[in-house]
This record gives structure tokens, C-alpha cells and sequence, in this order.
């Protein structure tokens, strides 16, 4: 990727949702929410269902998951869902090409940031046991701000990295994270290769969609500049 000045720069700020993304955590997240419903024995969501809540908020997420069951179950349910995440947290993995593709951006001079539904506790951990904390500027969490599709994650980076919305790009993999970017008047990219098929993912308005980390970093290259 060729330094371009920064006045060339279409983008001043990348925003990147985290499970599905840029981690390979979706399967990991649905059988999670699966076998949480089989300890406290609530039918379960297939994985259809499961899948589309990822990226929201963990309780946004269980009561669209798991809508069948009273609301005074779902704090036991979260403590099973994350019990069994946690103990299969460390086996999870990058996305292969990401940790390249984030470095060259960093090393380019690209504001990088992260809007995801994780917790603050289960972001700083993954930042940490992947060792990506030196790569983003400044991150936001569902339980520290407003679960996506509102679009406080994204204006509260505006402000605090002090970049307007239209010089800030989205990268996500659910129509959450889309609506989200829509919602802030931010431009989004849609990856195929995460929670949202291709066909749920055309719901929502985005500039592109790409199959693969390589695609999205050829995308970036040819379109982070001003022709």
C-alpha cells in the first residue's frame, strides 16, 4: 500500500467491528449460545438465528436469539453463554491476512478503530491475547456506549479522534454493523466471510462487498485514495 499525503486520503479513520471480522469467533459464538440453552434446558436457536445476533450487545443478543423464553431466565443464560465462551476464548483466531492488512494501515498513517458488541472486559482481553492493542487508536464497546444499529459507537470516535463522519469508513460483517454506519452517515463495507450471508447482508447499504481479507485489502488500496 503506497503512503499517499494526507490530503489525498478519501478516509482519515477505519472502523472495524471485531467478531466476524476481523476474529473468526462466529461458529464459536453460536455453539456457545446453543449449549447455553441445553445446560438450562430452553430449546435452542439453530444456527440461522444464533448467527444473526452476533454483533449486538450480549443482551440484545440472547433476547433475539432466545425469544421464547421468559425475561427473567436471561441472566442465568448470559452467565452460561459466557462461561462456555470463556473457556474456548483462547482458541479462537485472526482472520488469516488481518493482522497484516491492520498493520500496513497503522503503519500508513490510517486512524484505526473498533466498534463491536463485545464487553469492555472481552475486547481488552482479545486486544491483548492476539496482541492488536498497539494497532487501534481508540475502541468503544456495546456496555460502554449504545448497542449497534444505534449510531453512538461510531460519533462517539468521531468526537473523540476528532474526525468528521464523512471521513470515517465502517468494515463489518452483519447488517448491524451496516445500519450502524447508515445510521451515523459513515460509508460501510460489508465482508461476506463472517455471521450475515451475502443475501441478509444486501438488506443493508454499503459500498462494496467483499468475500475474503485478501479482496478488502485490495478494495482499500485502490479506493483509500482520491483518484
Amino acid at each position: 500500500m503506497t503512503k499517499a499525503p494526507k490530503l489525498n486520503r478519501r478516509y482519515d479513520l477505519i472502523v472495524w467491528d471485531w467478531d466476524g471480522t476481523i476474529m473468526d469467533s462466529t461458529p464459536t459464538i453460536v455453539n456457545c449460545i446453543q449449549q447455553a440453552c441445553r445446560d438450562l434446558g430452553f430449546k435452542e436457536p439453530d444456527d440461522s438465528l444464533a448467527s444473526s445476533v452476533i454483533g449486538l450487545g450480549i443482551q440484545d443478543s440472547l433476547r433475539r436469539a432466545v425469544p421464547w423464553i421468559e425475561p427473567v431466565h436471561f441472566l442465568k443464560l448470559t452467565d452460561r453463554f459466557r462461561f462456555h465462551y470463556l473457556a474456548k476464548d483462547h482458541e479462537l483466531h485472526l482472520f488469516e491476512g488481518i493482522r497484516e492488512l491492520l498493520e500496513d494501515l497503522r503503519n500508513e498513517g490510517y486512524l484505526l478503530g473498533v466498534a463491536t458488541g463485545k464487553s469492555r472486559v472481552g475486547l481488552d482481553r482479545s486486544l491483548e491475547f492476539h496482541q492488536l492493542g498497539h494497532v487501534f487508536h481508540e475502541t468503544r464497546t456495546a456496555d460502554e456506549s449504545f448497542s449497534k444499529p444505534h449510531p453512538g459507537m461510531l460519533l462517539e470516535l468521531s468526537d473523540v479522534m476528532q474526525v468528521p463522519t464523512r471521513r470515517m469508513l465502517m468494515i463489518g460483517d452483519t447488517t448491524h454493523d451496516l445500519d450502524m454506519a447508515n445510521n451515523a452517515g459513515v460509508d460501510a463495507i460489508a465482508v461476506t466471510y463472517g455471521a450475515h450471508p451475502p443475501d441478509t447482508l444486501r438488506e443493508a447499504k454499503s459500498l462494496i462487498h467483499v468475500d475474503n481479507v485478501s479482496q478488502l485489502s485490495q478494495w482499500l488500496k485502490l479506493n483509500l485514495i482520491e483518484q
